[in-house]
C-alpha cells in the first residue's frame, strides 16, 4: 500500500510540468502575449510561419524557468497587433561566446 501511495504522489508531483498552456499568438495582442507569459511563468506559442510551416517554442518569464544550462534571452514572435512582439525564450549558455556574466532578463 505504501508503494502505491508513493507512486501516486510521484505522478501527481510531476503532472504540473505537463500542464503548460499553449496559445496562438496571432489571436492575441502583444500585451496579452506578454501577460500570459508573466502570469504563468512559461507558455508554448504555436503559429504558422509566412511560408505556412508550423512554428512553436516555449517562452518564459525569466531564467528561473529555464534548465540549468540555459538562460532567458530576448526574441520576437508575431502577435495580432505587431509582427515583432518582444518575449524571452531559453537559449543554451554556450551561445554567450565567453561573456563573463550570464544576463538575467525579466519579462
Amino acid at each position: 500500500m505504501k508503494k502505491v501511495a508513493l507512486a501516486l504522489m510521484l505522478v501527481l508531483a510531476t503532472s504540473p510540468a505537463l500542464a503548460i498552456s499553449r496559445y496562438n499568438p496571432l489571436t492575441m495582442s502583444c500585451a496579452s502575449v506578454r501577460a500570459a507569459i508573466h502570469n504563468q511563468g512559461a507558455v508554448i506559442f504555436r503559429y504558422q510561419s509566412p511560408r505556412g510551416l508550423p512554428l512553436y517554442d516555449r517562452y518564459v518569464r525569466n531564467s528561473n524557468y529555464c534548465d540549468a544550462t540555459d538562460y532567458a534571452e530576448w526574441t520576437y514572435i508575431p502577435s495580432k497587433d505587431t509582427p515583432r512582439c518582444q518575449v524571452l525564450n531559453c537559449q543554451n549558455i554556450d551561445n554567450l561566446d565567453g561573456m563573463l556574466f550570464v544576463p538575467h532578463h525579466q519579462l
